[in-house]
């Protein structure tokens, strides 16, 4: 089975989202459940049909969030340095807009672009993995090629 490397703190979020799912979600969707079926018949329950349609997504998750965790391959950052790698915050300049950006690449289910968490798979970060400081790289996007300037390379 193929491990999935996280950093701690995406380790953290997930494991907190899944306590949360089986400690408060898990348990109201149930009681929603039992108040909706007191309301009769169940064929034209809208009530009960939400919220077994909200259970079977709860349920869903739990099973998705314990895969995840369960082949998680936690890396601590801190512990790493030199040329870009996973849990390296890079700050680029994107060399026609001299727009500056700031990603930490993190692993497929942490990964969440508004936060500045890029995932490991994306083009820009296999283009900026093996890179230092000072390099450029050529990303191919939707909108066309993308030059960008590695200006730091940190790991925390």
């Amino acid at each position: 089975m193929e491990k999935l490397p996280l950093t701690r703190a995406g380790q953290h979020m997930l494991d907190t989202e899944l306590k949360k799912l089986k400690s408060e979600e898990r348990p109201a969707i149930i009681r929603a459940i039992a108040e909706a079926r007191e309301h009769g018949d169940l064929s034209e329950n809208a009530e009960y049909h939400a919220a077994r349609e909200k259970q079977s997504f709860i349920e869903g998750r739990i099973k998705e969030l314990e895969s995840i965790l369960s082949r998680a391959e936690v890396i601590d950052p801190a512990k790493l340095s030199g040329a870009v790698k996973f849990g390296a915050t890079v700050t680029l300049v994107d060399e026609d807009t001299e727009e500056e950006r700031k990603f930490q690449i993190v692993g497929e289910p942490e990964a969440d672009l508004e936060k500045g968490l890029l995932n490991l798979k994306s083009p820009l970060a296999r283009a900026l993995i093996g890179k230092d400081e000072g390099d450029s790289v050529e990303v191919q996007t939707p909108g066309g090629a993308r030059s960008y300037e590695i200006l730091s390379i940190r790991y925390i």
